[in-house]
């Protein structure tokens, strides 16, 4: 049996002066080891969603829940627990990878000979050690969304969100970024993922939720939502469902 490790129950997002609900009462459950993609065209209400369940933003109406180690925590409580990695760089470019890491460990209070060891098995994961100790803002783009992805991890998360996590990447960092998420999820690690890369998004997530005008639309196992649907693959199956009118 599927064990759930976060439950979202009616979550409404009414932002001032918008239109309509950037969310409009999402009910969710992620189960525990699962890598759930979540998908929409621009504006559906897929960051808005991650945003809530990482305590970025508060939701309107609506709550969630987390169920991590057989116990229930609240999201503000959950916070030590979560991995995110955002689409933009969160880093500090005038500092170097090891000097970086140990700010955001030292954020998560993890004590300083754990703290080491992390940081050099974490950038040896993502080739980075050879460059510990130069400075991050003379990084290729590849080496800096590696980056980005080594300050998600430094708290060996439970629940990971990754936000296009290969956006901007060659063949070779999108490899890399890649084979260790599905390290850490044969680990695990629960992974909630969303990305324009379609192709690439339907080898990686066990489940699809598209969102479209803050409803999911559809929920499952890729293979079913493409059988069900007569769809040949996510992109078509995307499109079939939402329309191929431009969003903003």
């Amino acid at each position: 049996m599927k064990t759930p490790i976060i439950e979202i129950d009616h979550l409404v997002k009414q932002f001032r002066h918008a239109e309509r609900p950037s969310l409009n009462g999402i009910n969710l459950t992620i189960y525990e080891g699962e890598k759930l993609g979540v998908f929409g065209p621009n504006g559906a209400g897929k960051t808005t969603l991650i945003s809530i369940l990482c305590n970025i933003i508060s939701p309107t109406t609506g709550n969630v829940y987390y169920k991590i180690a057989h116990a229930n925590y609240s999201i503000k409580q959950a916070l030590p627990m979560i991995g995110f990695v955002p689409q933009d760089f969160a880093l500090y470019p005038e500092l170097t990878p090891v000097q970086c890491l140990n700010y955001f460990g030292a954020l998560y209070r993890i004590k300083k000979n754990s703290l080491r060891l992390e940081i050099d098995v974490l950038l040896e994961k993502l080739g980075l050690l050879h460059v510990r100790q130069k400075k991050i803002y003379t990084f290729s783009g590849g080496m800096k969304r590696r980056m980005n992805l080594a300050i998600g991890l430094i708290n060996k998360p439970k629940i990971l969100f990754l936000d296009e996590p290969t956006v901007g990447v060659d063949v070779q960092s999108k490899l890399s970024i890649m084979m260790l998420l599905d390290e850490l999820n044969k680990s695990g690690t629960t992974i909630i993922y969303t990305s324009h890369h379609l192709k690439e998004s339907e080898s990686f997530c066990d489940r699809i939720a598209l969102i479209d005008k803050g409803d999911i639309i559809a929920l499952g196992p890729l293979a079913d939502l493409l059988k069900k649907n007569k769809a040949q693959n996510l992109e078509d199956l995307l499109i079939d469902l939402t329309g191929k009118q431009l969003r903003d």
